[in-house]
């Protein structure tokens, strides 16, 4: 691939179905939201650079667990890949969450608690049966369904101007008259959200021409081009539909085109999003399902993930997996869609930051164990960029709130515990175990 093949994909990756719900959560703050949007580029833009520069230079497998493999050992690595592998397990609940509110709104039905709980269950379940016969019609679908996203969003971006409304912008700036740092901090896990994944930008480095080169190139310039789109989004719409009615909105971008182009583009919008998101989530749980098991095959995570079928697919992991999001999709059962959505994001937020601190930290010893001078001056801004990026990350977890901050804490030191039960793999020499095993079973003979 060349630069430009490169930087779509990584646009792609990124205007996924993350984006469909935002502008009601924004709505909460206002469009003074924009600066939050701002913060977060400049932290996306720093995570991008660092990203590319690791994966360049990293000759470990594993993604963010092979990176904090490099500073951290098995025990870093082990729980990069269980914040990792958790954080999509939440999204995957999430995305549902969304899908559920679009169809509810199309379907023009409203929904009890309980009843969009069991439709989201519903919703996973049947995503996740579909993949038990192989990734290849997984990947077929989310191809196409992925557009049903991306079109919407990137229409409003350049057509909306022409309904928008600037008085009406005006008037949202600040509608709750909150201050302005807590209007930032309050958004930042919701735009940051839009990004989450830039990280698999640097997985097509192998195919690509000049890596060294066009590899954070692409990074860089995806990231900014879908930071301008998210941007340009998100803010049109609240110059054309009031603040009120995207706060309450469980379909905000159906709303805006019934807006623009009356109720049949709305519908149609509605309608395509939900798809969207069906097919993202179809490929979220293989996708899920194949990052535990490749820390199963690490030996970090139990064996039984590392079973596939004949088609290669690792269903008795995806089982596992599904009874997890079902579980999360009653723990997070709210009679507000929006907040059951916002309780969701902010946990996917916390423990997604995880790996990507350190990532970041890993970042000095990943270059210098590639040979790369101290004195390089890419080196030196690297560094510098990464240490912006630890500190905009852990930013990003105080703004997503107390209850994310404990519940992120809890699931973390849940997995220094299980790290402890799978240690001995990595952290003991064979040879002292098989000694220690001797040693106990001749004294349990001598005492029998």
């Amino acid at each position: 691939m060349g630069v430009v093949q490169l930087t779509i994909i990584t646009v792609v990756n990124m205007l996924g179905s993350g984006i469909i719900m935002l502008p009601s959560k924004l709505a909460q703050v206002g469009t003074m939201s924009v600066l939050s949007w701002v913060v977060t580029l400049g932290g996306a833009l720093c995570l991008a650079w660092v990203f590319a520069r690791n994966g360049m230079f990293s000759k470990k497998s594993g993604g963010m667990g092979g990176y904090a493999e490099y500073s951290y050992g098995k025990d870093g690595s082990f729980m990069s890949n269980f914040t990792y592998g958790l954080s999509l397990v939440i999204a995957n609940v999430a995305i549902a969450v969304s899908a559920v509110g679009y169809l509810a709104v199309f379907l023009d039905i409203t929904l009890k608690p309980i009843e969009v709980t069991f439709w989201v269950i519903g919703t996973v379940i049947v995503t996740t049966l579909l993949n038990f016969g192989g990734s290849k019609l997984t990947g077929r679908i989310g191809s196409v369904t992925v557009w049903g996203v991306i079109l919407p969003v990137v229409i409003l971006a350049v057509l909306g101007w022409f309904w928008f409304s600037p008085s009406m912008y005006a008037a949202s700036w600040n509608p709750h008259n909150v201050g302005i740092f807590d209007g930032i901090a309050s958004s930042i896990p919701i735009t940051l959200w839009a990004f989450l994944g830039l990280e698999s930008a640097v997985a097509n480095m192998d195919a690509v021409e000049n890596p060294q080169k066009n590899v954070p190139i692409a990074v860089m310039a995806g990231t900014i081009g879908a930071g301008i789109i998210y941007i340009l989004s998100t803010n049109v719409m609240a110059g054309i539909v009031k603040n009120s009615a995207l706060l309450t909105s469980n379909a905000p971008f159906g709303l805006t085109f019934s807006t623009m182009f009356g109720g049949w583009a709305g519908k149609v919008v509605e309608g395509v999003m939900v798809l969207a998101c069906l097919g993202s989530l179809l490929g979220w749980q293989f996708t899920i399902a194949q990052v535990f098991k490749s820390s199963a095959d690490e030996g970090y995570f139990p064996a039984i993930f590392s079973k596939v079928s004949k088609n290669g697919a690792p269903i008795a992991g995806m089982t596992i997996l599904l009874v997890v999001q079902i579980l999360l999709s009653f723990m997070t059962i709210s009679p507000d869609l929006n907040k059951q959505f916002n309780v969701l994001v902010n946990l996917a937020v916390i423990t997604n930051l995880v790996p990507y601190i350190l990532s970041m930290g890993a970042s000095k010893t990943i270059q210098l164990s590639a040979g790369i001078s101290k004195h390089n001056m890419t080196f030196k801004v690297t560094n510098a960029l990464a240490v912006v990026a630890a500190i905009y990350s852990l930013y990003a977890m105080y703004a997503s709130g107390a209850e994310a901050m404990v519940l992120g804490s809890l699931v973390t030191f849940f997995g220094w515990t299980m790290y402890g039960f799978v240690s001995p793999k990595f952290d003991l020499d064979q040879k002292e175990i098989d000694k220690a095993n001797k040693e106990a079973a001749a004294t349990e003979a001598e005492a029998n």
